[in-house]
């Protein structure tokens, strides 16, 4: 379809009218479908061989651990070297990873540890390569005005890779066990080395020279997000979601196993509803035709999830867990979605890198440490009422952030109009 019947595009959709993030956006769907295939099928295999909550905790923190020293230097990096090739690169180095594990599985000589070990490989890779892919869609669309919308699509695109992800996995893993997933994986990331491959991307202005070392880079970093009441505050609401809400993703087989007696299909059924309803919201947020009122969707979304979650604490049956799933994926991913597309609508270019190096922080660096923490909380008091105490906290951090809704409002409106981005 050529580019100027995509301009006519619906609201939901504008961004599709850029060459370049349709590439993307194709592309980068099919790999992120493999990605759900190994990550369901992974944690599944970390508890079919452990048999214990606190290793299956573990093995994901050893994996995203590294993401707390390095992703605040990915940032810096990215500000000052190439988006593009960072991302062709990590892309490139995940294929030989998922492809390494796939030969381990399938030849039945897999252990626990060359599990943990290959999971600290790709926490590396993640380091680099997912604050570079966030950064890099503002390159891959030619209108700032469309970027809030390919945000919220490239969003759409990770939580339908969701959706189908888990359920190719709870049927693979049923039908050929683990080691086909992560061949899968390993094969789906030449659909999105194919599309940057083909991407014709404009020649743009050199980046000013940044004389200051790595080191004052990230610190300047830093402070300027905490300067900025609105990122601030929007970047420490996501830590608590990542502490207390995102473990009851990879601990899941944990409640699927302990609670509902359930096996990989069932697992995989409740992912998929954690896709749909996380789907739902960020088509919700792309429908948006301004950036306006945000703040209320960050908290509005915060408030869902973590309600619906301390439901799902005291959830018996499976046809109660999974409308509730819904729910859950609703609320966290609404926040996410709409928290990336604030900090990239606010954040100075010159800033970009580092500032959605600390969004992608708060999830790939905090994120392991509420694994384990969680996870080790399971292993004591079971899985139930460790999620019910994570997401008690988590509400109470969603309260606190919604004193600061107003303030928030008037900080981003000054700095949206300054940009021209205000009707």
């Amino acid at each position: 379809m050529p580019d100027n019947e995509l301009s006519k595009l619906p609201q939901t959709f504008r961004a599709f009218s850029h060459r370049n993030y349709r590439l993307y956006f194709f592309g980068q769907g099919l790999s992120l479908v493999g990605t759900w295939v190994q990550r369901t099928a992974l944690i599944w295999l970390v508890y079919r061989l452990s048999g214990s909550a606190q290793i299956l905790g573990t093995i994901d923190f050893a994996g995203q651990i590294s993401g707390l020293v390095l992703i605040p230097f990915a940032g810096a990096m990215l500000d000052r070297y190439s988006r593009y090739r960072t991302v062709v690169v990590a892309q490139a180095l995940s294929m030989l990873q998922a492809l390494t594990l796939a030969a381990l599985v399938l030849s039945g000589q897999v252990l626990i540890w060359q599990l943990a070990l290959l999971n600290i490989v790709l926490g590396v890779i993640n380091s680099f390569d997912m604050p570079a892919r966030q950064s890099f869609i503002s390159e891959i669309v030619d209108e700032e005005r469309d970027l809030p919308n390919a945000i919220a699509l490239n969003s759409a695109m990770f939580n339908s890779a969701r959706i189908i992800g888990p359920s190719v996995a709870g049927v693979a893993i049923g039908f050929f066990g683990e080691g086909v997933c992560f061949l899968l994986n390993g094969i789906s990331y030449g659909a999105v080395l194919v599309s940057l491959l083909m991407m014709r991307l404009p020649v743009r202005e050199a980046r000013p020279v940044q004389r200051e070392n790595i080191l004052e880079g990230i610190w300047d970093g830093m402070r300027y997000s905490y300067q900025s009441l609105p990122i601030r505050t929007s970047l420490l609401l996501l830590i608590f979601s990542s502490l207390t809400c995102m473990p009851v993703l990879v601990l899941l087989p944990v409640f699927v196993g302990e609670v509902l007696g359930g096996g990989p299909t069932i697992l995989g059924g409740l992912m998929t509803c954690f896709g749909v309803g996380a789907l739902l919201g960020t088509l919700a947020l792309a429908s948006r035709s301004g950036i306006r009122g945000l703040e209320r969707v960050i908290f509005g979304a915060a408030g869902v999830g973590g309600t619906a979650l301390v439901l799902f604490t005291f959830v018996r049956s499976l046809y109660i867990a999974l409308p509730l799933a819904v729910i859950i994926g609703f609320g966290m991913i609404a926040q996410m979605a709409a928290t990336n597309t604030a900090l990239q609508t606010l954040v100075d270019e010159s800033k970009r890198g580092r500032v959605m190096s600390l969004y992608t922080l708060t999830f790939g660096g905090f994120g392991p440490i509420g694994s384990l923490l969680t996870g080790s909380l399971a292993a004591a008091v079971g899985a139930p009422r460790a999620f019910l105490l994570t997401s008690l906290i988590y509400l109470a951090g969603v309260a606190v952030f919604a004193r600061f809704l107003s303030r928030w409002r008037l900080a981003a409106e000054k700095i949206y109009r300054a940009k021209g981005m205000l009707e």
